[in-house]
């Protein structure tokens, strides 16, 4: 297994003074065994960053770690490294099994093993046992994607790098694939980076993930923290839906005792809200409630939304709408009507700036 590090990695494309910055000061730890996710919009900097693991790119500055051990200027064939691309790019012109068996020409299989054995052994790993024959278009596009994974393990790779490679599949074989990728991943116990824009395939599919926004890490955390502590108003805004409000602090409850109960009332246009977590110093907020959180039947911070349009789900619906001219997205369990009353707990709330 491998321990990856970035430190102070930053791409500069062109001159300093006008030329474009795909990454600034990156620095990332991926531990021994991880499966971490970089996620984030297009043009972010996700795929550059695992490029620059694989070698394909050299940082302008910073340096890129296994182990330890300083690999910035190692070629991506000197690196010990596994790519499974978007795109599969397998041989056509070759069967499956050479498609899988083709790094093992220019390394030995792991030790104790033919090259025949270790085909047959990935083959079985990623559930194509018996398709060694065929030809890659013969194949369906999951199953060419699986072909591309067990080319990248043959050689026993440290690290596995993958860069959005489930993209191009629809939402079902994504999601199956996915659950197939990580108990593969599981069972190898292999350090892997793998590249998404798809919140929700980062949120299910990680140990850590990485929100990434303009060359910067926006926060790195475990999904639950990331999808329930969001640390910024981007990845709040970003990951899930999300309603993000902003108001003015008033003023918090006080005990008889003179202590603070640790409850404020915020403003918002002119609604009063009270919530939890509240920074004693602030005098603005911009706090945040998940779709989920909104329930009818609350009976604190109630507020009116006008419904605009409506999205069944199957076992809920979302529901888009408008209160004060602010958007506001709700989960409920029944289509509602042209407006819909909602409400939410104190501490239902998560409060991402404040000054």
């Amino acid at each position: 297994m491998t321990e990856l590090r970035l430190e102070g990695v930053s791409k500069r494309y062109g001159s300093a003074e006008g030329g474009t910055s795909a990454l600034t000061g990156i620095d990332l730890t991926v531990r021994d065994g991880e499966f971490f996710t970089l996620v984030g919009p297009s043009g972010c900097g996700k795929t550059t960053t695992l490029r620059t693991i694989a070698g394909f790119e050299v940082p302008t500055e910073g340096t890129v770690s296994f182990d330890g051990e300083p690999i910035t200027d190692i070629p991506p064939e000197g690196r010990d490294v596994g790519v499974v691309f978007q795109s599969y790019a397998l041989f056509p012109h070759m069967s499956v099994a050479e498609n899988v068996g083709y790094g093992l020409q220019f390394r030995d299989p792991p030790t104790g093993t033919t090259v025949d054995e270790r085909v047959s052994e990935l083959l079985d790993l990623v559930d194509l046992s018996g398709m060694g024959e065929r030809s890659p278009d013969q194949l369906s596009g999951g199953q060419r994607q699986r072909v591309a994974l067990a080319r990248a393990l043959a050689p026993e790779p440290d690290l596995l790098l993958l860069d959005e490679p489930m993209s191009a599949l629809d939402a079902r074989l994504r999601e199956s694939l996915r659950l197939q990728l990580k108990r593969i991943q599981s069972e190898l116990a292999i350090t892997t980076v793998y590249v998404t824009h798809d919140q929700e395939e980062a949120l299910a599919i990680s140990d850590r993930l990485a929100v990434m926004r303009d060359g910067e890490l926006e926060q790195v955390g475990r999904p639950q923290e990331i999808y329930r502590e969001p640390a910024t108003r981007f990845v709040a805004e970003f990951v899930g839906d999300n309603n993000v409000l902003d108001g003015v602090v008033r003023d918090s409850e006080v005990l008889p005792s003179g202590r603070k109960r640790g409850r404020t009332r915020v403003d918002v246009g002119d609604t009063a809200f009270e919530l939890e977590g509240v920074s004693e110093d602030a005098r603005r907020v911009s706090f945040c409630v998940r779709p989920d959180s909104l329930s009818r039947e609350a009976d604190r911070n109630r507020f009116t939304v006008d419904v605009e349009t409506t999205e069944f789900l199957g076992e809920s619906v979302r529901a888009h709408g408008n209160w004060n001219d602010i958007p506001v997205v709700l989960r409920l369990e029944e289509v509602p009507d042209d407006t819909v009353t909602v409400g939410f707990a104190p501490d239902d709330v998560h409060v991402v700036e404040r000054w």
